[in-house]
């Protein structure tokens, strides 16, 4: 039997916590059903008996108080919703019992953009963490330590869980779940609560915006020109020779700056403007490729599928309306 520590952060989103109350209940109830006892003992834990979430819409009643939890098995980070700054000060208490309970054994599993508060404990410097796609630049700019994953919609090392996504932390409780209790337990859950179980990945979902806030004027100058000329063919040399920077060195800071190398960076901005015909227009899959800059189709194919995990056409006929 695992004890469940389910946080209650300030500003913590109502549909994470109730969710996840909900669905691990049901496990307990699917273990009656089939004759054993129940496998989770869950509990809402936090500072104070009543904590205002949701900027002060709801108000959830805690079942114990931190102080009062010296030993638990998991730890569930909610999602959070606001300036995540002021989130991780307002939460700041939680850090140390955190840490402490992780350090006795405790698995730790982070819902969606919660990872910003992980992540402020120090636990996952060094570590992967799935992060929703559009929070990503904001969080590698507050914790360059952690290893960002932005494909993937579940990360799991070393006894910490992370999911990216809203609503993928509904995967990462049917693949907590299968830890500790089989696949068979997992599919029931998914077929209970009709979730796709085998949905993996967040790149089908993911709006490319390219990461600016970083300083250096060289860097922002090259994305505004590739994202105002994708269509044309761009060079690295024309790039860097545009900004004065020798290519090597060109090349090094933009790859710090964005994350992404020069080459990536067009393709990407070249694969969202496709994407955004797709969408919208009835043109033709060749006729979409090359007003986006590509006279090789095969090759466009190829790039297309890496950032979507989805061919053109396969693309089209999921989000056309």
């Amino acid at each position: 039997m695992k004890h469940i520590s389910l946080l209650v952060l300030n500003d913590a989103t109502v549909t994470s916590i109730d969710g996840t109350f909900q669905i691990l209940s049901r496990i307990n109830d699917f273990q009656k059903y089939q004759g054993k006892p129940p496998y989770y003992t869950i509990e809402l834990v936090a500072l104070e008996s009543q904590t205002a979430i949701n900027h002060g819409l709801y108000t959830i009643q805690a079942n114990k108080l931190l102080k009062e939890v010296t030993h638990t098995d998991v730890v569930i980070i909610p999602t959070i919703c606001g300036d995540f700054n002021k989130i991780i000060a307002a939460n700041k208490d939680y850090s140390d019992w955190i840490i402490q309970q992780y350090h006795k054994g405790a698995e730790i599993v982070s819902l969606c953009v919660g990872s910003f508060y992980l992540a402020s404990t120090g636990l996952l410097d060094g570590r992967k963490c799935a992060i929703h796609w559009a929070a990503a630049n904001e969080f590698s700019s507050m914790f360059p330590a952690v290893n960002l994953i932005t494909d993937k919609i579940i990360t799991d090392e070393q006894g910490i869980y992370t999911s990216g996504g809203s609503y993928s932390y509904l995967n990462l409780l049917l693949y907590i779940i299968e830890k500790h209790l089989g696949r068979e337990m997992s599919i029931l859950a998914a077929k209970m609560f009709q979730i796709d179980i085998e949905r993996k990945t967040q790149t089908q979902f993911a709006i490319f915006v390219g990461q600016k806030q970083h300083g250096d004027e060289a860097v922002v100058n090259a994305q505004e020109f590739i994202e105002t000329n994708y269509q044309e063919k761009l060079t690295v040399d024309e790039l860097s020779e545009k900004n004065g920077v020798a290519r090597r060195t060109f090349e090094r800071r933009f790859k710090k700056s964005t994350g992404n190398s020069v080459i990536e960076y067009i393709q990407r901005v070249r694969v969202e403007a496709a994407k955004r015909q797709l969408e919208t227009n009835r043109k033709t899959i060749n006729e979409v490729i090359y007003e986006v800059g590509y006279s090789d189709v095969n090759a466009f194919r190829s790039v297309f599928r890496k950032y979507t995990g989805l061919s053109p056409i396969d693309y089209r006929n999921k989000y056309r309306s």
